[in-house]
């Protein structure tokens, strides 16, 4: 029996699946991570342009980045990564998502319940009056900046900035998946951003089986995984798929 096989029939028996997904499973979707050669972070110094209070103080430099990383968001699509978990799901095994990736792909694949912990890019919020309204790509033309049309402030995507807390319903939600799943697959995340990495020490602690696929090994790899695959999961997860 191969790896994939094993791993297909863990997920048959213990039946209850969630997914942990971080920025390495949107790279083949065309979005490159935050750090590393092509991400945002060597463009922009994310104190100076990702922090709340670089927002709140100089909104329409902000989005010089913002309507760079929109547009990005917008010209990409699920990869198959994304669209095999979106399968999982119709299939019964795959419970939920839970992504630091402020995309929006999981939803876009098909997935229903994505426990979104770092927020939604393709939202804006008004941090005066808490208005949320749907992004568009006429929206991010708007000079300097899109306003809200009650209070006429500036818009911030309903992401979490450097500065401001995790949403606490997420932080309930991911937990208490985290402690129902009996298997739990990290995918394409370095697990070193914090809080977020807390969640599958605690599905582990619970007695998870961990299911780590990712192009190099990660601080979970030598202390909670229980299943490695090195690759993109865009490669792997069909792979699983085609044994369930």
């Amino acid at each position: 029996m191969d790896d994939y096989q094993r791993v297909a029939e863990i997920i048959k028996e213990k039946q209850y699946l969630v997914a942990f997904t971080g920025a390495g499973i949107s790279v083949d979707s065309g979005i490159p991570a935050f750090r590393g050669g092509q991400g945002l972070w060597e463009k922009y110094d994310p104190m100076e342009y990702a922090h709340i209070r670089a927002f709140t103080n100089n909104p329409e430099k902000v989005w010089i980045m913002l309507r760079e990383m929109s547009k990005v968001i917008f010209e990409s699509g699920p990869s198959p990564a994304h669209l095999a978990l979106a399968t999982l799901e119709q299939k019964g095994y795959l419970k939920s998502v839970i992504t630091q990736n402020v995309d929006g792909l999981h939803h876009v694949a098909g997935n229903s319940d994505v426990i979104e912990y770092h927020g939604n890019h393709r939202w804006l919020t008004c941090l005066n009056c808490s208005r949320r309204v749907l992004l568009t790509p006429q929206m991010i033309e708007l000079l300097p900046y899109p306003r809200c049309e009650k209070c006429n402030r500036a818009l911030k995507p309903d992401v979490v900035f450097f500065g401001e807390g995790i949403p606490m319903i997420a932080m309930l939600r991911a937990n208490e998946e985290a402690n129902r799943c009996g298997v739990m697959f990290i995918i394409g995340t370095s697990g070193v951003v914090y809080p977020a990495a807390e969640i599958p020490y605690v599905a582990k602690s619970k007695g998870a089986t961990i299911v780590e696929i990712n192009v190099e090994s990660t601080p979970f790899t030598s202390s909670i995984t229980d299943h490695f695959f090195t690759g993109t999961a865009s490669d792997v997860l069909p792979k699983i798929l085609e044994h369930l």
